[in-house]
């Protein structure tokens, strides 16, 4: 290097001294297993000033654990971690035993209608290196900690083949829910335990989503007992109450929410559904409610997908919210930390709700104590207000100051860091 240096006093020896000094920092890079595919991209680590993160599996584990269930009006902890289904039990919470509570009527109707609504299958498997079996989930990582739950719960992995499924509509960012369409077999319960169905109710409609999505539709819930009853304005600000309880403890809420159904409200032969009548059975489907006949004429071809839905969508029922944690990677805090210290700014980008954003956030020290999070921390609604995009400017002043963004769609992360 002291040769390169000195070879450097000539203006035609600049480009050797920067290149090996380049090449230098390349190595010490790698040897920390940092991977770089071209050489240029270490000297522009150097000038870096914002760091933004996705949060799941990056901020965190990416490993969910489902902690609490409230059903029925009734809160549940749910015991143990990973994803092991004989490690822990599920038990009412403030009870003054640790009685097993897997057999409440609302808590197996919420888990059931969970995993008829999920794809993630649970099984052992053998490490090759120590030659342990070990509990793995397959599928989606937010509906693994949901088929471990309802295991705990008595619900072995076979119970969801019972339930053939005739329609799905999987997770979308922009509806933010999953539908399912299942036949009930002439079940007059769901399940041994569980909520009572009607003779006439053929299928079974599972939807599990975002809380304010699910309950805007709903005007009744069923309760611990079995009961069904009115949910009034009271009663729906007391569910929003428990979700921002959750989410305040950075608990990630899922709203499981049924529909039972006497027949399909569609041709399940027409290949040519559209997306629009899809959506307006999802819409139906966000709550439990027994209907003797379609509100509508099936066969009218006049009718619009809409007016299905405005038709439908009344008298819906809630059954639960899910809560699940997501912990934060041992390291997480220190690397914010010394990024912090280096004058960079980190930000985080999430689809989470706002307050468990801000929750994790501040688990993770992105927001500290002495920071104002109405303006530090935004939903991403903010950044388009009326489904368009606000002005480069606008967005440049609002992305300068803000550290955590919630309810972020992929097209708003892209639109973030462009800015």
């Amino acid at each position: 290097l002291a040769v390169t240096l000195a070879v450097a006093a000539i203006p035609e020896g600049i480009p050797l001294c920067v290149k090996l000094s380049l090449n230098m920092g390349y190595k010490d890079m790698v040897a920390k297993n940092v991977l770089v595919r071209k050489l240029a991209a270490v000297d522009t680590l150097s000038s870096v000033s914002v760091i933004c993160s996705d949060q799941a599996g990056s901020l965190t584990e990416g490993r969910m654990t489902v902690v609490k269930i409230w059903a029925g009006g009734a809160r549940y902890l749910v015991g143990g971690t990973g994803f092991d289904p004989t490690d822990g039990q599920i038990t009412r919470e403030g009870a003054e035993t640790f009685a097993d509570a897997g057999q409440d009527l609302a808590l197996r109707s919420t888990l059931l209608s969970a995993i008829l609504c999920c794809n993630a299958t649970l099984g052992r498997v053998t490490d090759a290196e120590t030659g342990q079996e070990r509990w793995e989930p397959r599928g989606n990582s937010s509906e693994a900690p949901l088929v471990v739950a309802a295991r705990k719960a008595g619900l072995s992995e076979g119970t969801t083949s019972e339930y053939a499924r005739v329609l799905e509509v999987p997770l979308s960012h922009s509806r933010n829910m999953m539908l399912t369409v299942c036949g009930t077999n002439g079940r007059k319960q769901l399940c041994p335990g569980g909520m009572t169905l009607a003779e006439s109710d053929h299928y079974f409609a599972v939807c599990k989503g975002a809380p304010n999505m699910i309950l805007e539709h709903c005007t009744e819930q069923l309760w611990e007992d079995g009961s069904v009853l009115p949910l009034t304005p009271a009663a729906r600000q007391a569910v929003f109450d428990v979700v921002d309880e959750y989410s305040s403890m950075a608990l990630r809420v899922v709203a499981i929410a049924t529909r039972a159904m006497p027949e399909l409200p569609f041709d399940a032969s027409d290949k040519d559904l559209t997306a629009e009548l899809l959506m307006a059975l999802r819409v139906v489907a966000i709550a439990t409610r027994a209907m003797p006949e379609l509100p509508f004429d099936a066969s009218d071809k006049d009718l619009t997908a809409d007016q299905k839905f405005a038709a439908c969508r009344c008298g819906l029922r809630l059954v639960g919210l899910v809560a699940m944690v997501d912990r934060d990677r041992d390291d997480v805090k220190e690397s914010v930390g010394l990024a912090r210290g280096g004058g960079i700014r980190v930000v985080m980008i999430t689809g989470d709700s706002l307050k468990t954003a801000i929750a994790i956030a501040k688990s993770v020290q992105i927001l500290q104590g002495g920071d104002d999070e109405a303006v530090a921390a935004v939903d991403c609604v903010e950044l388009r207000p009326s489904e368009e995009y606000l002005p480069s400017r606008e967005m440049d002043a609002l992305t300068s100051s803000v550290r955590v963004f919630a309810g972020a769609r992929p097209e708003d992360k892209l639109e973030i860091v462009k800015s």
